[in-house]
């Protein structure tokens, strides 16, 4: 009689039970054991802010099934057909023997765990900052259930009122505005100049930001943390400028992985951490596969050669899919990451994928880019909301290399389909002919990424002559010798206008009869609410013989700056 085929797969969260459950429908003989050095297993961590907000109240949510069931180690051996063993912590692989030596924590005994194929998928930790008070109480770092059931404890119990946030990545937006939603002030500090510095160019960055202030959030930029103050519980944090007040600290300073088993085995990890893997999440052992946050990705595009680290459970799933896939004899490569990361901050969706400008440029200084905001719907729909779309191409093959997007419009359609663009590697032409799916309650007639797209190509081939509105700041800023053109009505004139001198105010339908009244010896930056009206004004005055004009993208509604509205 053939032996069974052994598994261990260590870890339990993400790619841990996606791994063998699929494992075990693909292979019914064979023996997958799981094991976890907590105590709980497959828990949504993503959900963590969601329940510090409110938005449902029972913590328990999160490691159960859609109908209710827990999900522990009777589920998966009843259901699934797999042991798990949870308090069990894998110490060292012995990969001639190929064992695991792993402690069982309750007891402190050890044993050998024999396997045939052994998947890592050990997850990632805290990255915790060399600053000092980190053990100081009512400091979190919010990475698993308990953290989340703790905080909203103390909070609830000892009337905690002002919370400061380290780190402004998505971990830090979303505990920003879970903190908020619960009555908190709240402070978020980051050493870099914008939020979210590894996802987002400065000027969407600036735009979310912008958004933040006006929900009541403290956002720090461009400071240092130099440590926690207080004696037992945390007082304040201290930055290299000044002391925030704090009776609680949440660190989301970001995470790295937890490879060192590997490592310590001889598996090959990458210089800056996580463990590489091939197409078939393969480590440098065929044997031994890894997925999820412990390892590095490569990217969906052929033609970058950086491993990424992107941890997302969205990934690990897919991981564990393609692990047990190869260890049952089906090939389903894991086609690599594209980096699409999305979040909600308030009002506003914030996301992107593929290349932001900054890192574009490193690779490729010969590309383009286009700011375009607009309507999601048409104007008569009562759900109708803007949104700004940031993308990023290649001028020479006119290849898409990345998109943000941001604001209270539907954004999740528009940055999964620019997903799916890059990972199919489309032109900007094909985008802006994609046949999307349309009706007023779900889109514009040219949906929002076609019409971005459309702005990029009139770009592309010279129609549109257009800066960014970082540009356009840096060029007030300065005190150039510009002429900044107002396009829109005098009604939108009355409500909001930039608070810059050189302002001129024609609306656009008197522009073609006004426009020997603009000099032709000065730069003319046109603008309106949107940018289609500062657009047209370029081309009004193109043909009237102004060839130094230009729009500033995106309009006022992508205007990061300030600007002053009537009260």
């Amino acid at each position: 009689m053939e032996t069974p085929l052994r598994v261990v797969v260590i870890g339990g969260v993400a790619c841990g039970p996606k791994t063998a459950c699929r494992l075990k429908r693909l292979l019914l003989d064979a023996e997958v054991t799981m094991i976890e050095r907590g105590s709980l297993v497959s828990y949504g961590a993503c959900g963590l802010p969601y329940y510090v907000e409110g938005v449902f109240s029972d913590l328990e949510m999160l490691s159960r099934t859609p109908v209710g069931i827990p999900r522990d180690a009777d589920f998966f051996r009843k259901v699934k057909g797999f042991k798990t063993l949870t308090g069990v912590e894998a110490l060292r692989i012995d990969r001639r023997q190929k064992t695991v030596r792993v402690k069982h924590l309750t007891t402190g005994a050890e044993e050998d765990l024999p396997y045939d194929k052994l998947v890592l998928s050990t997850g990632s930790r805290p990255l915790r900052p060399p600053i000092s008070g980190l053990e100081l109480d009512r400091v979190w770092f919010m990475r698993h259930p308990e953290d989340a059931r703790s905080l909203v404890k103390r909070v609830e119990e000892e009337g905690l009122r002002r919370a400061v946030v380290i780190g402004a990545g998505y971990i830090g937006i979303e505990m920003a505005e879970a903190l908020i939603q619960r009555g908190l002030e709240v402070s978020l500090v980051e050493m870099a100049d914008q939020i979210m510095p590894q996802f987002l160019d400065y000027e969407i960055a600036a735009l979310s930001a912008k958004h933040l202030r006006q929900k009541g959030v403290r956002v720090i930029l461009g400071e240092r943390v130099l440590g926690l103050e207080g004696e037992s519980k945390v007082t304040g944090v201290r930055t290299d400028r000044q002391s925030v007040p704090a009776d609680l600290v949440v660190i989301g300073v970001g995470v790295q992985p937890n490879e060192e088993l590997a490592r310590e085995a001889g598996l090959q990890c990458a210089p800056r951490g996580g463990i590489v893997i091939n197409s078939h999440c393969q480590t440098s052992d065929p044997d031994i596969y890894a997925g999820g946050d412990c390892v590095v990705n490569r990217s969906t595009d052929p033609a970058c050669r950086d491993l990424l680290f992107f941890p997302l459970g969205s990934t690990a799933n897919k991981h564990g899919r393609v692990i047990a896939d190869h260890i049952a004899g089906i090939s389903s490569p894991f086609a690599g990451v594209s980096g699409t990361a999305i979040c909600k901050a308030f009002d506003y969706n914030i996301g992107r994928t593929g290349l932001t400008e900054k890192q574009a440029r490193e690779k490729d200084p010969d590309i383009v880019t286009a700011i375009w905001s607009g309507p999601t719907h048409p104007h008569y729909i009562p759900h109708n909301r803007p949104l700004v779309i940031k993308m990023v191409a290649s001028r020479r093959d006119r290849k898409l290399l990345g998109v943000q997007v941001v604001g209270p419009g539907e954004a999740a359609k528009r940055l999964d389909v620019a997903a799916t663009a890059l990972f199919f590697q489309a032109g900007v032409d094909q985008i802006a002919n994609l046949d999307l799916g349309y009706a007023p309650p779900y889109s514009s007639p040219l949906d929002p990424l076609a019409a971005a797209a459309h702005l990029l190509l009139n770009k592309m081939n010279g129609i549109a002559r257009s800066i960014s509105p970082l540009e356009a700041k840096e060029r007030m800023d300065r005190g150039d010798d510009i002429l900044l053109l107002d396009a829109r009505t005098p009604q939108e004139f009355q409500k909001m206008r930039l608070p810059h001198e050189k302002v001129v105010h024609i609306p656009l339908g008197a522009l073609r009869e006004r426009a020997n009244e603009l000099p032709r010896d000065k730069d003319i930056i046109a603008f309106c609410m949107l940018s289609m009206r500062g657009y047209e004004a370029q081309r009004i005055l193109n043909a009237a013989g102004f060839d130094r004009v230009w729009f500033f993208e995106g309009g006022l509604v992508a205007w990061p700056f300030e600007v002053w509205t009537a009260i």
